[in-house]
């Protein structure tokens, strides 16, 4: 998992509230379970004016030009402003795979399902809670000025603005060490690969009746 300490990047806001996993990710995508190659259909039905299933090329479908993802100013954005509730609905993880695999790092809301909030950590992607008032300041500042960027500084646990001011959050120091680290579930086992190496051949010495 790829290290996070400091980002910065363009901002985008979606506008909503109760955004749910299927708008996400719809259903009929759900057929793959590696986590790459679902951006091409992250929000699917408001990108698209067209019906979407797997396989479909983009370049040949039907955008839907109000839709923020596709609206120019927008292109390349990697931090996501959203509203309450956001990634509600199924478990699903293909939705935090998909906002990843289009290339969102950060996801700033004042709040977000449980489930979704828990699985975004689990692929080094950062969900932020600030409150409301916060959010509008953000949400009217990213609407008045195009190419609008924020830093997430994650050691001080700080959303910095262009203009030099700053909204703080709150992170479990568990969850920071990992994204600080880089350390993703299969990674934080690999720390103890030296000592389950030495269990296993104790137990091999001990019980041996169990590998034969």
């Amino acid at each position: 998992m790829e290290k996070f300490t400091t980002f910065t990047g363009l901002v985008a806001p979606m506008d909503r509230a109760n955004v749910d996993t299927d708008a996400i990710i719809p259903k009929q995508f759900l057929k793959s379970i590696k986590r790459s190659g679902f951006g091409k259909n992250l929000f699917d039905e408001w990108r698209y004016l067209d019906h979407g299933e797997p396989g479909m090329d983009p370049a040949v479908r039907q955008p839907n030009t109000d839709f923020v993802l596709n609206q120019t100013r927008y292109q390349g954005a990697r931090i996501l402003l959203a509203r309450a509730n956001f990634g509600c609905g199924s478990s699903r993880e293909h939705a935090p795979w998909a906002l990843q695999d289009y290339g969102f790092r950060v996801i700033i809301a004042p709040s977000f399902a449980d489930i979704f909030f828990n699985n975004c950590f689990k692929i080094g992607l950062l969900p932020i809670i600030l409150d409301v008032s916060a959010m509008d300041c953000l949400f009217g500042a990213v609407k008045s000025t195009e190419g609008y960027r924020l830093t997430v500084d994650l050691q001080q646990q700080t959303v910095i603005t262009p203009n030099g001011s700053t909204y703080r959050f709150d992170i479990d120091p568990f969850r920071k060490h990992c994204l600080v680290d880089g350390l993703d579930e299969i990674g934080l086992t690999l720390q103890y690969a030296e000592k389950i190496k030495q269990f296993e051949q104790q137990r091999r010495a001990e019980q041996p009746w169990l590998f034969r």
